[in-house]
């Protein structure tokens, strides 16, 4: 098997998971927007190329991290793109959250190029991706996933595997990715009725993440959400509305009503008409101190 992959995408997760990519031994031929994203792996032998669709060869590889479905659908459909120059029976590794939908368009018309889709989102933060502590969800054809799984090994510390069909990695994430908001608005609720009634925020959720909620989600956020420390930033607030949206869409879709979903995106979505579009997802959580009369500074 050849060990050329064309990657698509450089932004705050697609560079270390293309580094580790090339610690691996992969030769990468990499496209990103902005060019100059792509200087670290150029360093370490990466070739830059002038537009997506020349990362792919035919029966290779082409891996892409980007932003929504019209990236993802844009990078695929068309007249001259990766599905066309991946054939005969090369891989495109979809590795974005994007909606179900648009994952089946995509693996319907890499099969009509004659190429394959393999549905590969991941759980885990820029630092996570850096440390190859990504958990990767994938779905696809058998033979795909065989082919795709040199690659997920090198950018992750477990691949789980969810079946042939390409939609539903990209489910599991969507409902996986409402579950982590979910949790971050109980954190903040919690966390500002007992700043209320006088109890330190930030000593409460060292108990409460070393006791009853030690799991990675209320650990990682937990503290985020106590000291109100919403940068760097590790995910974008309007790509936490994105993927909130993309819930709703998806629910609406296969008719699963989601009531408690529609809550959290109204969080983001007043996150954003306050000026918060900058900070990280996790400063959804302000709102419920905004309802209470605290304020971001207590």
């Amino acid at each position: 098997m050849s060990n050329e992959i064309g990657f698509i995408g450089l932004g705050a997760m697609g560079l270390p998971m293309a580094e580790n990519l090339v610690a691996a031994g992969f030769k990468l031929r990499v496209y990103n927007r902005t060019p100059s994203k792509a200087d670290p792996l150029l360093k370490r032998g990466a070739v830059l190329q002038s537009n997506s669709a020349s990362t792919a060869s035919s029966g290779g590889i082409a891996i892409s991290m980007l932003a929504d479905d019209a990236a993802v659908e844009g990078l695929v459909v068309g007249d001259d793109t990766i599905a066309h120059r991946l054939a005969p029976g090369g891989v495109h590794i979809s590795m974005s959250t994007i909606s179900p939908s648009c994952a089946r368009r995509l693996a319907e018309f890499h099969t009509e190029c004659g190429s394959k889709y393999v549905a590969a989102p991941v759980f885990g933060r820029p630092d996570a991706a850096r440390a190859k502590k990504l958990w990767i969800v994938v779905s696809g054809a058998a033979d795909a996933k065989h082919k795709a799984r040199p690659a997920l090994d090198a950018m992750g510390q477990q691949v789980i595997d969810f079946g042939e069909d390409p939609t539903a990695a990209h489910t599991v994430k969507l409902a996986s990715n409402f579950m982590i908001a979910a949790a971050m608005e109980a954190i903040a609720e919690g966390l500002t009725m007992a700043e209320r009634g006088g109890v330190d925020r930030i000593k409460l959720a060292e108990m409460l993440t070393s006791t009853i909620f030690a799991s990675p989600v209320y650990q990682g956020y937990g503290p985020m959400i106590a000291e109100m420390r919403h940068s760097p930033v590790g995910f974008r607030l309007e790509l936490g509305l994105k993927d909130l949206e993309l819930v709703l869409k998806t629910a609406t879709e296969v008719r699963s009503p989601m009531p408690f979903a529609n809550i959290v995106r109204d969080r983001f979505l007043s996150a954003i008409a306050k000026g918060r579009e900058d900070l990280d997802w996790s400063a959804m959580a302000l709102g419920a101190r905004d309802d209470a009369g605290l304020g971001e500074k207590g």
